[in-house]
């Protein structure tokens, strides 16, 4: 009797890395891995997905003896860390079941607190039951803290005055209580009783290194105390992966940068990929792997040709007819069961597809993470999306968002990530009122747009109250009627309010009269007239000593519509005699209906 055995192995945990905007995420990676890729990126922010291996000496040379104290006995290959461009990439970067990481850090400047990106960063955690510990960075920024390069938190932390030692536990209970509120416990690390119940805080530097020693501990020892059995791999199955990029690379040609979570990837592998078409198969031509430390996306130096990699590992691809694989999107060896893993991928594109309404903006991004991140801030701001795709920016991109501008100008705009405006597309936005939006910076996009957003719906809302009709009451002038109909002209004294032109006007009676057709002063049409003005009034549709009478009082005819509008929205901004003559015209209006203004809208 033949016994099978399968091999099996621990791989590295994926650790990913989010965070508010500029509170430390690359730099923390920059430290362990002693590069300096924060400073190259648009805006110093990151755009793309990269991945770096983190071995396990270079963990042991951080903290060492650290690890030692915190009895970790097994040890681990060591740690993968993913960098994203905001936790928005971090729902985009998934396997089957789930978010491809097993454990996240979510990086927070100590000294400023939760921020908007802070809080659905750790939504996003929530939802996908992430385990994660909190890293407070940019301890070195309090006033008066005494920099110990690359020491343990504990041991720079005894090494500081009083008084600063205080400011940061100032800091991290102001954390803790954050926490709580929103549904977690927690505790800077070295006071926590409960690891399965309890979040730990780390107090770092990502500058300067203090703390990272203890950071990194706290990862190992998770991963090795819970996630031991998810960590579990079969070394000898198919590999299974996550596309971070398709780039195209000098002497190579195109490429796909990928990271593998399962099983073993071959030299001469049939690899199963995805296209905005199809499912497709092409045969690896060569593996490339990054060294230890280096930074996918940033490689300074050769990678390595392998004949084979194993999970966890970043690797990249060459391989024929890829050029339109999406990014963010499953790879898998083809295997014998084609069949099986096209279904596999179909299922798996199908959870990150991405819903477009009937009405909305029109969304272009290079990368289909970066489209899935940018679509993601959206929604999160209940835009509606009507187009999202990668690529240029088009003419036929043009023609349909100018089809939707005409409809609502706030969604007739083009919001264009890391792209490039075709010159026949760029001709036609100049000649149009369209408005396009674009940068190398996602967060710059977003909150672009809605800042636009905001001042043009407070402009429409302007406008909006500006067509409200509002009180005013006028007297005709004895001896001043001067056409008795078609229309009937007479000077009148506006008595409170303004009056303007298209306003009705009604008696006392609640009697309709008129409509103010014009008003003129010395020759000089005037759209509209204050109180204690005298003006000469053209009423449409009324006759005199039909309609009205020289010494007459006639007040706006305010429809009940607009009168509920004023009690909701403007009555604070009325002028006192404006007021009174509201109170006026609704007792007028109350004598013929007593629920005039009163009637409640379902």
């Amino acid at each position: 009797m033949v016994i099978w055995r399968i091999k099996l192995k621990i791989r590295s945990p994926i650790v990913s890395v989010l965070g508010h905007v500029d509170h430390g995420k690359t730099t923390l990676l920059d430290f362990i891995r002693g590069s300096a890729i924060a400073q190259r990126e648009a805006g110093g922010i990151t755009q793309h997905i990269g991945a770096t291996e983190i071995p396990m000496d270079v963990i042991d040379n951080i903290g060492g003896d650290l690890l030692k104290k915190l009895d970790i006995r097994e040890t681990l290959p060591g740690l993968f860390f993913i960098d994203t461009p905001g936790h928005e990439a971090f729902t985009t970067l998934r396997k089957r079941g789930g978010a491809l990481a097993d454990l996240a850090i979510l990086i927070v400047d100590s000294n400023e607190g939760f921020k908007p990106q802070t809080y659905e960063a750790l939504n996003i955690l929530k939802m996908c039951k992430t385990p994660f510990v909190v890293a407070a960075n940019k301890i070195d920024k309090i006033y008066g803290w005494e920099t110990n390069k690359g020491l343990s938190f504990l041991e720079t932390y005894n090494k500081q005055p009083r008084s600063v030692q205080e400011k940061l536990d100032n800091n991290i209970y102001e954390l803790v209580g954050i926490l709580h509120e929103e549904g977690f416990e927690s505790e800077r690390f070295d006071r926590v009783q409960n690891f399965a119940r309890q979040i730990s805080i780390i107090p770092i530097s990502a500058k300067t290194g203090e703390g990272i020693a203890e950071l990194l501990a706290m990862l190992m020892g998770l991963a090795q105390q819970y996630l031991k059995e998810q960590l579990q791999i079969e070394t000898d199955s198919p590999a299974k992966g996550t596309i971070l990029e398709v780039k195209e690379e000098t002497g190579l040609g195109v490429t796909v940068d990928a990271v593998i979570y399962d099983g073993i990837l071959k030299k001469k592998d049939t690899i199963a990929l995805t296209t905005d078409k199809e499912i497709i198969t092409t045969k690896i031509r060569s593996l490339l792997k990054p060294r230890p430390l280096e930074e996918m996306r940033e490689s300074k130096k050769r990678f390595k040709k392998v004949d084979e990699v194993v999970a966890a590992a970043g690797i990249k691809i060459v391989a024929p007819n890829i050029e339109d694989v999406m990014s963010g999107s499953p790879l898998r060896v083809a295997g014998k069961d084609f069949n099986k893993v096209k279904e596999e991928i179909l299922s798996e594109i199908e959870s990150i597809q991405i819903d477009t309404d009937e009405m909305g903006v029109t969304v272009k991004a290079d990368t289909l993470g970066s489209l899935e991140a940018l679509v993601n801030m959206l929604k999160a701001m209940e835009v509606p999306i009507r187009v999202a795709d990668i690529g240029d920016v088009s003419r036929r991109d043009v023609f349909d968002t100018n089809i939707v501008q005409k409809e609502n100008p706030l969604y007739g705009v083009i919001i264009a990530f890391n792209v490039k405006v075709l010159p026949s597309a760029m001709e036609e936005i100049k000649s149009s009122n369209l408005k396009l939006f674009s940068a190398n910076v996602i967060y710059q996009l977003t909150e672009d747009y809605k800042e636009w957003m905001d001042a043009a719906e407070e402009r429409k809302r302007k406008e909006w109250l500006d067509a409200v009709i509002k009180p005013a009451k006028l007297r005709i002038i004895p001896k001043l009627v001067f056409r008795h109909s078609k229309p009937a002209i007479a000077g009148i004294e506006v008595l409170a309010g303004t009056m303007k032109k298209d306003y009705g006007l009604i008696n006392e009676h609640g009697e309709r009269v008129g409509k103010v057709e014009s008003m003129q002063d010395k020759g000089e049409n005037k759209p509209s007239t204050a109180r204690g003005q005298k003006v000469a009034m053209a009423i449409k549709d009324a006759v005199f000593q039909k309609d009205f009478e020289e010494g007459d009082v006639l007040y706006v005819d305010i429809p009940e519509n607009h009168f509920k509008i004023l009690e909701s929205e403007l009555k604070g901004k009325l002028s006192e005699d404006e007021l009174q003559v509201l109170d006026e015209i609704v007792e007028i209006k109350r004598k013929e209906d007593p629920l005039w203004g009163l009637r409640v809208e379902y």
